[in-house]
């Protein structure tokens, strides 16, 4: 099940950043290689979708994140995902 979140923080010098999830909860953290778009570096503030991994440790961590746009919002709003549906009635 795909998870959606917003940039927390990404430093681009190590790689490593953290999503806020829409659902609440803590932060999690991801690497530069879970980015799928690796052309473009995350930014503070974007969406991104996101699936989930248990590390070593018993952390949960963020991987095979995918920046979302408007339109992937509707897209998948339409086709009864129930995150969508409530991320795009907060997006108004």
């Amino acid at each position: 099940m795909t998870n959606f979140g917003t940039i927390k923080a990404y430093d681009s010098g190590n790689g490593n950043g953290t999503i806020a999830p829409e659902q609440g909860g803590e932060p999690l953290h991801f690497g530069k290689n879970d980015v799928q778009q690796r052309a473009a570096e995350p930014q503070q503030g974007q969406r991104y979708g996101y699936d989930t991994k248990q590390a070593g440790g018993g952390k949960v961590h963020a991987t095979n994140l995918r920046q979302q746009h408007r339109s992937d919002a509707h897209g998948q709003a339409e086709a009864g995902d129930p995150q969508a549906q409530q991320a795009m009635q907060q997006m108004g």
